[in-house]
Order: structure tokens, then sequence, then C-alpha cells
């Protein structure tokens, strides 16, 4: 899966209505429709901090099994041996942090055959460092400017539409100008004196790095590419299509430490970049790096390079084939596992679909990722749901899916035990889902909303614009946006939901309240960004009519 469709999937929630229509006939939705109940964290009371096998539970918190990817919000990857090795005797001793830079560096340069190699604060970071260090080109008196770019000679970055994600937050947090482009033509006009570089995700064809390598190149803008999830290729592919830089997070495939990132390419941008990070003091000294870090992403490169790959990539299959054959006789279940392409790069992992009728085995996908996510062992598993097309067999049909490269030794076989017995478990067909109340009131028109944020107060407005039953539709105005709003009511349960959206950005709103007589109170679900609270108020549009005059004529005086 790509870096791109990971984020769509991430950020490309079905609104209320959307959810509701779309979950009830299965039950997909284990929540009773309109009910106010929220998911809680799932951390209980712990006391001290134990370390040991069980120093998560200690403090309260239950630890899970990775059956879904290298998400950074569950911890992304498991660090190598030798990665906690190398950490464990880095701490031990002191050491002149720009002296373990240049050896680390150079090391990195003679594994991966890249001139230079530099180790950040994540892969974010890198790429923040390196548009800084780039940016100011290796002058302290700009750097220190920063993000303050008057009398700057660089301050824009070019990046292409399909490249535009959550993470050019660390570009754009420089000062620079973002300028998006849609085509390779739009790429070449847009090139000037103040392009400072080019940001870009891999893709198909035309954006590929070779594309725009040929354009860039020419006219001297370095190209910094983003492989955050890939597997590291040696020589690196991104730098001989023409790449200046190329930047991998070391927390995924390569599973180095969390906190780290790897950033391979021109030596003179990479040391610009290092004169910009921790422990130097300027814009990027937020980005601290420490010993143990650096020396434990160089470690993870060292076991990369000699890596026995398609061995490793075989066991993942193995691993998944133990699930598969547990599944064995369970009506309408099929287990299928798919190996990457030859060649692939992003998040390259056989994936096991586990995939059933509904309406035979009484449960869903989306029911059995929750259960698994909820009670102990914890398991985190993708999930999907597909209708049958009228043309072909009616049957609808729902799914798990489990990635192998993160699963721990013997995960497999909890994971299988614990599908199985959810799978097997006897159950009666779910019954049809519960009506909706009447709506406890016409709430159409415009209310006054109040949030509380954690540290602030926000005013937005809700233009219900038509009611017709439960069912809710109308516009959400926020302080920055207006954007569309739909929702239900059920009784006097209200449930909106909004979408914020901007180039690399995606802000879901969902407002669930109660209403009583002109005024709705409840909580606001943000998805990463937490919770806060609303308050909302029916507001009478202005009553005073005036009729409004065409000018006879044009105007006579200012």
């Amino acid at each position: 899966m790509k870096r791109r469709d990971i984020l769509k999937e991430l950020t490309l929630l079905p609104l209320a209505g959307g959810v509701i229509a779309s979950m009830d006939a299965f039950g997909e939705g284990t929540e009773k429709i309109g009910s106010l109940k929220k998911a809680a964290a799932a951390v209980t009371v712990g006391g001290p901090l134990k370390p040991g096998p069980q120093i998560y539970q200690s403090i309260g918190v239950e630890p899970i099994i990775n059956c879904r990817g290298t998400f950074t919000i569950i911890g992304a990857s498991i660090e190598l041996p030798e990665v906690r090795e190398a950490m464990e005797y880095a701490c031990q001793f002191n050491v002149q942090i720009d002296e373990l830079a240049f050896g680390v560096g150079q090391r990195l340069a003679d594994i991966t055959g890249a001139e230079w190699g530099m180790v950040s604060s994540g892969c974010a970071a890198g790429m923040n460092e390196v548009t800084a260090g780039i940016i100011a080109g290796g002058n302290p008196e700009k750097l220190i400017r920063i993000p303050n770019l008057e009398g700057f000679e660089k301050t824009e970055v070019i990046i292409p539409r399909t490249s535009r994600n959550v993470y050019d937050h660390a570009i754009r947090n420089i000062g620079v100008k973002i300028i998006t482009v849609e085509t390779l033509e739009e790429l070449a006009g847009a090139i000037n004196p103040r392009t400072a570089m080019i940001y870009m995700m891999p893709g198909g064809d035309p954006w590929t790095v070779e594309n725009v390598a040929k354009i860039a190149k020419p006219k001297n803008v370095p190209i910094l590419v983003d492989a955050a999830a890939e597997r590291l290729t040696i020589p690196n592919i991104h730098l001989k299509a023409g790449a200046s830089v190329v930047a991998y997070s070391g927390g995924k495939v390569l599973r180095g430490p969390q906190c780290a990132g790897l950033l391979l390419g021109d030596k003179d941008v990479l040391m610009s970049a290092w004169q910009a990070s921790a422990p130097h003091h300027g814009p990027c000294r937020n980005n601290k790096l420490g010993r143990e870090e650096m020396v434990g992403m160089l470690a993870a490169v060292e076991a990369w390079a000699v890596r026995d790959h398609k061995a490793e990539m075989k066991s993942w299959v193995s691993s998944l084939d133990v699930i598969v054959k547990k599944m064995a006789g369970i009506p309408s279940v099929e287990a299928v596992v798919k190996e990457p392409a030859e060649g692939a790069l992003d998040n390259a992992t056989p994936t096991l679909t586990i995939t059933w009728d509904p309406t035979k085995l009484n449960i869903t996908g989306q029911e059995v990722a929750d259960e698994l996510q909820t009670t102990k062992p914890r398991v985190a598993v993708g999930t999907g749901f597909r209708r049958g097309a009228p043309s072909a067999s009616p049957t609808p049909t729902t799914s798990i899916t489990i990635a192998a490269y993160m699963m721990g030794p013997g995960n497999n076989k909890i994971v299988a035990d614990r599908v199985h017995e959810i799978l097997t478990r006897k159950r009666s067909a779910p019954k049809e889902a519960a009506q909706m109340k009447a709506a406890a009131a016409d709430i159409s028109g415009r209310w006054e909303v109040s949030i509380d944020f954690y540290t602030s107060q926000s005013k937005h407005t809700f233009f219900i614009e038509r009611q017709e039953g439960n069912w809710l539709l109308g516009t959400h105005k926020g302080e920055f946006a207006t954007r569309e709003l739909l929702g239900n009511i059920d009784g006097d349960e209200v449930r909106f939901q909004s979408r914020y959206s901007i180039p690399g950005d995606n802000v879901v709103m969902t407002f669930y309240g109660k209403l009583n007589g002109d005024t709705i109170t409840g909580e606001i679900d943000m998805v990463e960004y937490v919770t806060a609270k609303f308050t909302a108020k029916r507001s009478a549009f202005p009553a005073n009519r005036q009729r409004i005059n065409i000018p006879a004529g044009r105007p006579l005086s200012t």
C-alpha cells in the first residue's frame, strides 16, 4: 500500500449519513443508531512503572499485536535486536555529537552508495531540516532568522498536487511559500529564481522522480523525495533517478528507532540540514536527536544491508499460512495470502485477507476487528465490506486483513486462535436495526455554536437547511471555512459531522449531543485531534424586512 493510500484510508472517513445508511443492514456498526455512547481509551488504573514484559500493563495500558502495519499511532515497528543492543551500549558513553554525526554520515554513505547520510529525529523532522538547510544555504545568519524569510533569495517550494499530504507541514513550518502544481508543464513554468526545492512522494507516470529530475536538474533545483514507508534500496533507486535527498522513516520497514529518520543524498545539502538541526541552535533545535538513536539507526541500516530479504518474505508468508490453515472448514470463509509485487517498495508485506458471508456467520469484519482490538490479547487488523453486485451474486462479503511484517514471534498462533474462536462462535442472526425515534423537534434553522477546546474557545455556526424526518442537511461555518454538514436526530439525540479539507490536511468533526429546548449540548470527536465540548443555541434570523430597490442610475457621490 502506498503512503498516499494510507493517508486516504486514515482521512476519508464516511460522513454520518453514509455510516448509518450503509452499516445498519448487517450490523456493521456495533453502536445503537443515535446513541451518545463514545469509544473510550482502553486505559485502566495502573500503578508504578515496572520494567519487564508487563511494563505497559503496570501503568494500565494494554499492548497490541500489530497485524495492521507501521502506523505511528500504534507504535510502528518493533526494533531489531541489533538496534536495541547498539542503543544500549551507546547510552552508556558520552560523545561529541558533531563527530558522531560525521562518523555515522560516512558509514551510511559507505553502506548505501549515497554521497552522504544523516540521521534525523524521524522522517518529518528530516524533511524539516533539509528545507531549512536549503533555504539558509549553510549561512547561520539566515538560519537564525527562519521562519522570517524577508531578504532571502529562495522562499518557495514546489509540490505536485498528488504529493500534498499531512507531512508537508514539516516543510511549511520553515515559512516557505508552497507552490502546488498539477502537471509537469506547470512544474516547469513554476520554477523561478525564488524556487528553493521540489518536494515529492515517488509515484507513477508522469510523476516519477526521473521525469521531475529532467526538469529540475538543468535549473539546479534540488529534489527531496519522501520515501518514509519504503524499503531501502541499495544502490538507491531514487538517487539514481535524480533525487538530491531521499528521506526514510526509521521506525517502519527498517525497524530502527521509532523516533529516528534516515536521509541519504547530496553531502552539501545534508551538511546544511545537519547545521540546521540539534544540537545546533536555530529553527530545528526542537528536533533533538540522541546519540542512542543515531547509533541505532546506523545499526538498522547495517542489518538491512546484509539481511536475506527473500528468506524474510518467505517466513512472513509461512507465518500467515498458519492462520490460513486455522480458518479451514469454517462455513463461507476464504483465506487468501497476497504477496507484494516484485520490486514493490512501499509497505511491502504479504497480506492475508479473510473473507466471509456475514449473513451466514452473523458477524461483520468491523465487528470482528472491534472485538479483537478491545479484548485481550488485543490485535489490530484492517477491515473491508462489499455488497454483492446485482449482475453477479447478490451475496455480500465482509473481511479482515492481516499484514505479516510487524507481527512478533508466536503472534500468528495467537491471532489464528482469536479469529477462529470469534468466527466459529454460535450467534443468532442480528435483529433488525432499531428504528430511530421520531425527532423531538424540527431543528432546521440557524444555530450559534460555542466550542470549548482544551485551552481556547471558538465560535461556529450551523445552518440546518433541511430536515427530512430524522435526517439533517446543512452547512457548518467555522473560523476559517464553511463546509457541508450532515446528520440525524433520534428523539432528542443529535449527531452532525463535517469535514474541513485543505491541501495536505483534513479535519473531521463529529458532534453528538442532546437537544433540550433551543439548546444542544454535547461533545465532538475529532479523530486524531481527540475531543472537545460544544453548546449550540438556536438563533433567529434578523426579523427586520427591507425592500431592495434597484438604483435608478450611476452614483452621483461616493
